[in-house]
C-alpha cells in the first residue's frame, strides 16, 4: 500500500494516488471524508500486476479520514500520515494531510 502527494502550484489542490495491493481482490475503493464514504466515488481501477490505483484531488491544508474497501471488508493504510479513533465506526481511521 502507499500514497503519494503531488502538489499544485497553480491551484489550492494536491494530487493524491492510492495504491492498495491486492492481487485476489475482486473490487477495492477508496473512502472518506474527502468523497462521503461513497465507495462509487472512490472506485480504484485494477491494474494487470494486481495492485488497484487510483489518483484523486483532494483540497490543500485540510486533514482527511480514510480507508480502503477490499471486496466489502474495510482496511487502513499502513503508510497513513496518522491515526484517529472513530466513535461511528468502532475503529481507527487513516488520516491524510494535504
Amino acid at each position: 500500500m502507499a500514497i503519494k502527494k503531488q502538489f499544485v502550484k497553480t491551484k489550492p489542490v494536491c494530487k493524491v494516488t492510492f495504491v492498495i495491493d491486492a492481487k485476489n481482490a475482486n473490487s477495492a475503493a477508496v473512502v472518506g471524508d474527502f468523497n462521503d464514504w461513497n465507495a462509487d466515488l472512490g472506485s480504484l481501477s485494477k491494474l494487470k500486476n494486481g495492485t488497484f490505483k487510483a489518483t484523486l484531488n483532494l483540497e490543500k491544508d485540510a486533514s482527511y479520514e480514510f480507508k480502503y474497501l477490499i471486496d466489502g471488508a474495510y482496511l487502513n493504510e499502513p503508510e497513513a500520515d496518522s491515526f484517529r479513533w472513530n466513535d461511528y465506526a468502532g475503529s481507527e481511521n487513516s488520516v491524510i494531510m494535504v
